[in-house]
């Protein structure tokens, strides 16, 4: 939370998510965390992570690439709020967060729960909340996105699948043809 009441949402973690890993080392927390959903959280002190981290190499390096991992999703998230237009941002939200729940199976690339309000999504995407209604009216109405009753999502068949991966994990936009060879628009290639 900001100061004057206001918040900047950085990231969802998921199940199987580490959180407050930066804390270890800097021994302070520079931000706070809080769940959207019910959720089972394990505390871990860092004398132990420490431990482990020098025990067991191998642990060390899935941490690192672990947290390697979350800094490149706020990277491209700061890209989103800072050169991404708002359906762009959207679309990216939803393609990368559609990604990582099917890895860990907990929904598909083409339909997931997605238990967001618009809300949340403004504060996520850098946008109001009229603004992202705005863009998910957009969504629907290019059949990308078709929010269901019970809060999932379908994306139109294969529009993740058919977006180009950059660096093992992040996601490019370009125009994908649908099946009867017309263009629909997602975003511009970057």
């Amino acid at each position: 939370m900001l100061r004057d009441g206001g918040r900047k949402i950085i990231s969802f973690p998921i199940a199987g998510n580490i959180v407050g890993l930066r804390s270890v080392l800097l021994r302070t927390a520079d931000h706070s965390f809080s769940a959207l959903t019910d959720g089972v959280v394990n505390p871990v002190e860092g004398i132990h992570i420490t431990r482990c981290v020098t025990e067991y190499p191998r642990l060390g390096a899935a941490l690192l690439w672990a947290a390697s991992r979350d800094e490149a999703m706020v990277v491209e998230h700061l890209v989103n709020i800072g050169r991404r237009n708002a359906i762009e941002r959207t679309a990216h939200f939803f393609m990368e967060l559609a990604g990582r729940l099917s890895l860990i199976g907990l929904g598909t690339e083409a339909e997931f729960k997605c238990p967001l309000t618009q809300f949340v999504l403004a504060d996520a995407l850098g946008l109001t909340a009229i603004h992202v209604n705005r863009v998910l009216r957009q969504l629907r109405e290019l059949k990308l996105l078709t929010p269901q009753q019970g809060q999932s999502l379908h994306s139109r068949p294969g529009w993740t699948s058919q977006a180009r991966r950059v660096s093992g994990r992040l996601f490019e936009f370009s125009r994908l043809a649908s099946s009867d060879g017309s263009l629909t628009y997602v975003s511009r290639k970057h």
